[in-house]
């Protein structure tokens, strides 16, 4: 047998091994749940817990492109997510029902930590200015839709011509040939870690507002729901990861302002500046892009057809597959995602 063939032999029965311990260890977990689930009367893990799950599981296959790393990240996280288990500080009395229903979303944490310490290049994505001028578009309909523009507190008015500034900042990059200096690239990056982390938590927080599937009325009803709780799962890796990249600039207790602090946010300064394209997008794709999302986001804002934030994700993913479409058919159509 060749060094070749050998090789993807032994991979292949690697990846066996690992889909049978994973499979071995989701039955009895599955079979431990089912039995804890009987005695407490109700599903401890719900339908829309494993869509979430579901969303991150199919996102971390599509970063990873590899079915054999999507298993050995599982494996670790059904490993690590165990401590979910442990007893808390000061818990009276330990229910192993309430640390059922807690254990998905330590697993959760666990696999999007684990995905974005195997994958930290394609997680973090590369940026660009029609990326921005999507998200600053994004946003504007998110401030508009709530209302936010008639606010009367004082406070609010001014983080709103804050990330007015940083919006047209964006604008003038897209519709302009003016060049990305290194300080541009930090200050449009940053833009994209708050934009986005400000969606995810309006997210999380409005996709738990729903009832569970286990309550739809009917199919469709049920699969409203699911699909919210799918696109959470895809956007958890990038949650946690704009997360990371914004919070990293404030120091901790070990690191108050001393020599590692200013190494450590010096080199978080050059993630930034590395992950956003120095490469100008032309000003037709800027404009095909402020077109395609300016009217989707204007005819969900009079027709109510969805909520704001299912509305906004929708687009992030659409969006992209869309332009793959034009890119493979007329390869003149192209913003930049993925440079």
């Amino acid at each position: 047998m060749k060094g070749g063939k050998k090789e993807r032999w032994e991979q292949r029965n690697k990846n066996i091994v690992l889909l049978f311990f994973i499979v071995l260890i989701v039955i009895l977990l599955t079979a431990w749940f089912a039995l804890e689930s009987q005695a407490s009367g109700k599903a401890l893990i719900s339908l829309s817990t494993l869509a979430l799950i579901g969303g991150v599981l199919f996102e971390a296959k599509r970063i990873s492109q590899k079915w054999s790393t999507v298993f050995t990240i599982t494996l670790g996280s059904l490993v690590f997510s165990m401590l979910a288990f442990l007893p808390g500080k000061g818990e009276t009395e330990y229910t192993i029902a309430a640390h059922i229903e807690l254990w998905p979303y330590f697993f959760i944490f666990i696999f999007a930590l684990g995905s974005i310490i195997k994958h930290k290049e394609r997680i973090i994505p590369r940026l660009t200015e029609g990326i921005t001028l999507l998200q600053s578009i994004a946003v504007t309909y998110w401030v508009i839709d709530y209302g936010l523009v008639n606010t009367t507190s004082y406070s609010l008015k001014a983080l709103l011509a804050i990330g007015l500034m940083f919006s047209l900042y964006s604008f003038i990059h897209a519709f302009t040939n003016i060049t990305i200096t290194r300080t541009g690239r930090l200050i449009l990056s940053l833009w994209s870690s708050i934009v986005m982390l400000l969606f995810s938590v309006d997210n999380v927080y409005r996709v738990y507002q729903n009832e569970q599937i286990e309550s739809a009325t009917d199919l469709m009803h049920g699969a409203y729901i699911a699909l919210q709780f799918f696109l959470l799962g895809i956007c958890a890796i990038y949650s946690i990861q704009n997360f990371m990249m914004l919070f990293g600039f404030f120091p901790g207790r070990d690191t108050f302002f001393n020599a590692q602090y200013f190494r450590d946010v010096r080199k978080l300064k050059d993630d930034h500046i590395t992950r956003y394209s120095g490469r100008q997008v032309s000003i037709g794709n800027c404009l095909f892009c402020a077109i395609f999302a300016g009217t989707i986001f204007a005819f969900n804002y009079y027709y109510q057809i969805l909520p704001r934030h299912l509305a906004i994700w929708t687009v992030f993913v659409i969006f992209p597959l869309l332009l793959s479409v034009f890119q493979y058919r007329f390869g003149r159509y192209r913003l930049g995602y993925g440079d």
